[in-house]
């Protein structure tokens, strides 16, 4: 049985290095795209982008974005089925998001009124991104 997700698997290793490499690239393109579709449904909400794949201090952060007074740092997740997406965020994950929201912010200083949040964006096939606030708090902030 094939891996559900594009990382090389024992039937993999058989392949040519030209045919990983192309895979590797459809799964960046296939992340780039996913992206691209949240921050389009986050711009129709009335969000608009801060930063895009942000990464600093051992972390990464898909999409940085404010609407009024909140700021939220999102995870973009693209897979076949929502359950599968929302396992996908873990707690490493989640440390790694917040270093990066920690080192962003140590970038961009922001006013004791500003709100702070951790949202999570699922792309799944032939479906409207669909945006969850507030997923998990933000470790250290």
């Amino acid at each position: 049985m094939p891996a559900p997700w594009p990382w090389p698997d024992a039937a993999m290793t058989k392949l040519r290095p030209d045919t990983i490499r192309d895979r590797r690239r459809a799964t960046h393109r296939h992340g780039l795209f996913a992206e691209t579709w949240a921050l389009v449904a986050l711009m129709a909400k009335g969000y608009r982008p801060l930063a895009r794949r942000y990464a600093a201090a051992g972390g990464e952060i898909d999409l940085i974005v404010r609407r009024g007074r909140v700021i939220a740092f999102v995870e973009v997740k693209a897979r076949p089925s929502f359950e599968m997406a929302a396992i996908a965020i873990d707690a490493r994950k989640r440390a790694r998001m917040s270093r990066a929201a920690r080192a962003w912010l140590a970038r961009h200083p922001i006013g004791p009124d500003e709100t702070l949040r951790a949202d999570a964006v699922f792309v799944m096939p032939r479906t409207w991104p669909r945006h969850l606030p507030n997923v998990f708090e933000l470790e250290g902030l």
